[in-house]
């Protein structure tokens, strides 16, 4: 799959950009629940997920209530 079939947002993640939606994907990473179970040392750790990203999600993790893990 290349980042062009990757859809622009995926479940109820925040528009993060189609790199690291793939790399979200590929992780099995649907949902911010899902998310929230993952460090952001993890996420950084998969390519195409990068600090502009983590930011994204850190605050739309913020806005339900939720954290990263760890």
């Amino acid at each position: 799959m290349t980042t062009r079939d990757v859809p622009a947002q995926i479940g109820d993640l925040p528009p993060i950009g189609r790199p690291a939606n793939s790399a979200l994907l590929d992780a099995g990473i649907t949902t911010l629940a899902q998310v929230a179970t993952h460090s952001r040392r993890d996420l950084l750790a998969l390519h195409g997920v990068g600090p502009k990203a983590i930011r994204i999600l850190d605050a739309a993790l913020a806005e339900q209530g939720l954290a990263f893990a760890g």
